[in-house]
């Protein structure tokens, strides 16, 4: 009983995860869609923008954890520390959209997609998460790794928006920040923000794993 018990409960949540996985890839295409049929799609500032990258990558990740639910097979440490990256990633994105940009116009056309990608994938991620936590505890040296695309993101957008002029998110344009030391202080306070979340999201899951 209690191993069909197990089953059922595995099944279900390899469902969940498909079925948010592949929502949240379907909103990502169609906001694509909906910006190409406006005349205003440009790939690659699509692509730049931490919301779709981390919505898309979180997407992936609950796919495939999905199929290793069904295939009965164990993450590795390596799938724990990614997984835990589309999980802090996700947190992120929803607790900046609700601080920084609720109000500001960021690309996101389409109602439903806003809200999916902004407040309903973050909340479904970190949910799974804590019924799920990976098998064996997390290092503190996990937040090293997950701070390295985050980092990566922020070098590519200020260089990239010092050559084009073009950047995704207001408080990263020195423009709208009284230059420079504006926009350093609101990446501080985001990498902090990762620090902070990293460590809770740590702590979280050694906890319930126990």
């Amino acid at each position: 009983m209690r191993y069909n018990s197990c089953m059922l409960f595995t099944r279900i949540l390899a469902a969940k995860r498909v079925f948010f996985g592949l929502l949240i890839l379907v909103a990502a295409i169609v906001q694509a869609v909906s910006l190409h049929q406006s005349g205003t799609f440009n790939p690659v500032n699509y692509l730049s923008y931490f919301t779709n990258l981390s919505n898309i990558f979180a997407a992936l990740v609950l796919l495939i954890s999905a199929a290793y639910l069904l295939r009965s097979r164990r993450p590795s440490r390596i799938d724990d520390i990614i997984r835990g990256a589309a999980v802090l990633y996700m947190s992120v994105t929803g607790v900046v959209y609700v601080l920084l940009l609720r109000n500001i116009e960021v690309s996101l056309q389409l109602a439903w997609v806003n809200v999916l990608m902004h407040y309903i994938a973050p909340v479904v991620v970190l949910a799974d998460w804590m019924i799920r936590p990976p098998g064996r505890s997390l290092r503190a040296n996990a937040i090293g790794w997950w701070l390295l695309f985050p980092a990566a993101y922020l070098a590519y957008t200020l260089i990239r928006g010092a050559t084009s002029g073009w950047y995704p998110y207001p408080f990263l344009n020195p423009a709208h920040t009284n230059g420079y030391d504006g926009v350093a202080l609101y990446s501080l306070g985001i990498l902090i923000a990762f620090s902070v979340i990293g460590s809770l999201l740590i702590k979280l899951s050694n906890r319930l794993k126990r």
